[in-house]
């Protein structure tokens, strides 16, 4: 298999059960990532850890270089990534505290760069996101979670807003209609630039608060902040159960949604203007 990656959102900016090696500061065509590359191992299993928000927790969601982040875990030799996210519970299955392997998403972003794609040498490109995240990772997700007696909720609706605010009463209403069952604010573009450059791609979502309008209570990052630390500890071990299970995750379908040789034309763009620094 490839080397395992794993991007860590609020409240897991490092993880501490992962065995450091190195890190290395990639210079991506799209500029820096946000933060090193940490190389290390995980269950006995060689992982690459970044921190979407950076490692000091400084960069919004809205300013997050999601191009850079995945081409630079890409061009290190990641095969498949898992994406941790905390999110708002929406559908009456997502309490706090629950950890769910969302199957579906809905996007409500704008302004983002979201495609590799851009024409040129790359031409353009109009990528198959039916099935948005990777079955192979989500499977092993929850089979990780019942070898560790740790409920996982299997499948659900991610819908990705803008942030960096959290939503209103009905915003979330709207969402609700729509089919949303959990709301967060990192889970696109990532997942489909994921798609795109060919890379086997799901996410793990902690719900940390009852969606806006969802609880009498007012939403306080206090309480937010106790759920998301206790929690965390949770997907840490989620973590290390499935890294070893994909070690014979068989090829899957994700990178044939844009096809061998739009794929071959797009890594052709983009590693001849690599560069890498390490440290």
């Amino acid at each position: 298999m490839g080397i395992v990656g794993i991007i860590g959102g609020s409240g897991l900016t490092q993880l501490k059960n992962l065995e450091i090696l190195w890190r290395r500061v990639v210079r991506t065509p799209y500029g820096e990532a946000s933060g090193p590359l940490t190389f290390g191992r995980l269950a006995g299993q060689e992982v690459i850890f970044l921190a979407r928000h950076g490692y000091g927790h400084t960069i919004p969601p809205h300013r997050v270089n999601y191009r850079a982040n995945i081409w630079a875990l890409h061009h290190a030799g990641v095969r498949h990534v898992i994406a941790v996210g905390a999110v708002g519970g929406i559908a009456a299955t997502m309490v706090p505290g629950a950890l769910c392997a969302p199957d579906q998403l809905i996007d409500y972003t704008s302004g983002r760069p979201n495609t590799f794609y851009e024409g040129g040498d790359s031409s353009v490109i109009h990528v198959d996101f039916s099935m948005p995240y990777c079955a192979q990772i989500r499977q092993r997700l929850l089979a990780a979670g019942e070898r560790i007696a740790q409920p996982i909720v299997a499948g659900g609706t991610y819908a990705i807003t803008q942030g960096p605010r959290l939503e209103t009463a009905a915003e979330i209403r709207r969402i609700e209609r729509d089919g949303g069952d959990i709301v967060g604010m990192t889970g696109m573009p990532e997942a489909v630039l994921a798609r795109e450059i060919g890379l086997c791609y799901a996410p793990l979502a902690l719900v940390v608060n009852p969606a806006a309008g969802k609880s009498a209570e007012p939403i306080t990052m206090a309480a937010i902040d106790q759920v998301m630390h206790e929690g965390m500890e949770r997907v840490r071990r989620v973590l290390a159960a499935t890294v070893p299970l994909l070690a014979d995750c068989p090829d899957c379908d994700c990178g044939l949604a844009v096809g061998p040789e739009a794929l071959q034309r797009l890594h052709h763009s983009l590693f001849k203007q690599a560069t890498v620094q390490e440290r």
